[in-house]
């Protein structure tokens, strides 16, 4: 079955999400997905309803600025007049919460990907213990003066305006790597009709706001800082799932990097999965049901469940 409502966060903003579960099936655990960027949470259905299959329930929401909650905005690719990147953060510790409610005893896994990852990574620098552990898809790591750079010229540009420029500079490259390319977004997935989907869904592959950009460079910074990430607790098992041709994970390298920068830190159960050929959007690659399993074999593992 699937359920959707609304959410009522902090600042009053409405958060729309989606509730896929089995009624007649108690739940091994609970995943609660975190989308990217420029993307929504029904093109996480597919994977949603796998995962009701093998078990678990499932919540996702539309993060500000994205999707139903984004159109109720009035605004997408927008996330707050300040600090939208930890408001954001913060709306899924609220859905973390309101899941709780229902389900006290029942383990839950935060899935983030790609901006997702980077609000899960923020959001475990001051609530690991909420959680039974993260999984962050096609993350990255980024240099501080790159986001720096990035963050002062968003800084320039009319808050709520789309940037094209930050846009091509956050996205512009991408595709380099890509032979005989049939689109802008190639670099997403080797699956062409994912792409296709992705480039005639309305509520996907916008220009998001200059504000945006600011909230995102700002954030990047956060989640590197070592000093804040020394909070997370030692003990959160945390899953790195890449392709190893994601440029927004620099092709593996920034993925290493970030499981380096939680090993010095001290966190001692992070796991990094790097697959061969696979581009940004693993659940929707051509070998998205081998993905599946390793993600289900890792929540099993982790959890030490059963199956």
């Amino acid at each position: 079955m699937i359920e959707e409502d609304w959410l009522e966060v902090a600042d009053n903003t409405e958060i729309y999400f989606k509730k896929w579960y089995n009624p007649n099936q108690q739940p091994k655990a609970i995943i609660q997905l975190a989308h990217g960027m420029v993307e929504h949470i029904n093109r996480y259905d597919d994977f949603a309803k796998q995962l009701v299959d093998m078990g678990f329930y499932v919540y996702g929401n539309d993060h500000r600025g994205h999707g139903k909650t984004g159109e109720r905005q009035g605004l997408l690719g927008f996330f707050a007049h300040k600090d939208g990147f930890s408001k954001a953060s913060e709306d899924l510790l609220m859905m973390t919460r309101k899941i709780k409610a229902t389900y006290p005893s029942i383990p839950i896994i935060l899935f983030g990907h790609s901006m997702g990852s980077f609000l899960v990574r923020h959001y475990i620098q001051q609530h690991s213990l909420e959680i039974h552990g993260a999984i962050l898809s096609g993350t990255g790591y980024f240099p501080s003066l790159q986001s720096r750079a990035g963050k002062f010229l968003a800084s320039l540009q009319p808050a709520k305006e789309p940037s094209g420029l930050m846009n091509w500079l956050a996205f512009g490259r991408y595709n380099k790597k890509i032979k005989d390319k049939r689109t802008k977004v190639d670099w997403l997935t080797r699956n062409e009709t994912a792409v296709q989907d992705y480039e005639r869904d309305p509520l996907a592959g916008f220009v998001p706001t200059a504000r945006f950009f600011y909230d995102l460079m700002s954030g990047l910074l956060v989640i590197q800082d070592k000093q804040r990430n020394q909070s997370i607790r030692k003990d959160l098992p945390i899953l790195l799932l890449s392709g190893d041709q994601d440029p927004v994970g620099q092709y593996g390298s920034g993925v290493w990097k970030t499981a380096q920068l939680y090993d010095q830190i001290g966190l001692n159960r992070v796991t990094t999965m790097l697959f061969e050929e696979g581009r940004h959007e693993l659940l929707f690659e051509i070998n998205k049901h081998e993905v599946y399993r390793a993600i289900e074999g890792w929540i099993t593992d982790t959890l030490r469940i059963k199956v």
